[in-house]
């Protein structure tokens, strides 16, 4: 197991900028500041089939204290840690299509379909097509990787906010490892992390399969009612939220029209928004982090 060397952990000063954030409850109400009780209203819209986040409001610091045991911080990689808006993995889904045209000598439109069906009965392509057509995993992941990591731009407030979390932090992707190191390279978070669980790691069983993330508590030794989760799919917060963990969902942030009307491929990986298993949704993982390190960093 490769461990990545820890960073010292500083405190930074508690700082006054607002975040946008929604806290997810069965009630299906929410607190204002002034501590009234309102019917939450919806903020997810549908214009042109394509679903954007909206009205994320801002969240009291004392909802936070939820934070305040966790002891372990858990990142999905793609359109998680990075915005979505990097576009860095339309090439990955550009590669998965490429090669399952290939592979199965189908056309560019049929390729798609099948792709899509994949991903979403079996949870990635790549288990689809083993269960199926029974492709070599390793070929599959250095060809559909094998991409140009530029669009992920250094994010050094997000290494700040990620090391004022007391306690251990992984990365938890779908993906492969060389991936994620890129790409952690390339936000200048690698030190922060303690080490990287990947679909290798997971014995080819993707999120969100209950023994993969089983198999990640195991490996670790992480008591789930002291983990928090981020991810940007509310299904893949699902088995974590049964199992006692904070969840947070990552919604793309709406940089303008145009970007809005893609902010989504597919409608169904919009659904679960509302979900009872998504804790908080924020558009902001660098705000939200950096809210969260404010309640419960260990200061110096």
């Amino acid at each position: 197991m490769i461990r990545w060397p820890g960073r010292r952990r500083t405190a930074a000063r508690a700082r006054s900028r607002r975040f946008r954030v929604i806290r997810r409850d069965q009630s299906r109400v929410k607190r204002t500041n002034r501590g009234e009780t309102l019917t939450r209203t919806p903020y997810i819209r549908s214009p042109m089939c394509a679903q954007t986040a909206e009205k994320l409001n801002h969240h009291p610091p004392e909802d936070l204290a939820v934070f305040a045991d966790v002891e372990a911080w858990i990142f999905d990689l793609d359109n998680t840690l990075y915005p979505r808006h990097s576009n860095l993995f339309a090439q990955i889904d550009g590669k998965i299509r490429d090669y399952v045209k290939q592979v199965l000598k189908v056309s560019h439109e049929e390729a798609h379909n099948i792709q899509k069906g994949y991903y979403r009965r079996y949870g990635t392509t790549l288990a689809g097509l083993m269960r199926e057509h029974e492709v070599d995993p390793d070929d599959f992941l250095e060809f559909v990787h094998d991409i140009d990591h530029t669009p992920v731009k250094p994010d050094p407030a997000l290494g700040v906010a990620i090391a004022r979390l007391p306690g251990r932090k992984f990365i938890f992707t779908n993906g492969s490892r060389v991936h994620a190191e890129k790409v952690a390279a390339r936000l200048g978070v690698s030190d922060h992390f303690e080490d990287i669980f990947d679909i290798a790691a997971a014995d080819l069983v993707p999120k969100p399969e209950r023994e993969t993330y089983q198999r990640f508590i195991n490996r670790f030794d992480v008591f789930p009612q002291q983990a928090a989760m981020f991810e940007d799919l509310s299904r893949n917060l699902s088995v974590p939220k049964s199992i006692g963990m904070r969840t947070i969902l990552i919604v793309p942030q709406v940089l303008g029209a145009e970007a809005g009307r893609e902010v989504f491929q597919q409608d169904w990986e919009a659904e679960g928004h509302d979900a009872a298993h998504v804790d908080f949704v924020t558009d902001d993982l660098t705000v939200f982090v950096g809210a969260v390190g404010d309640v419960v960093a260990v200061q110096p």
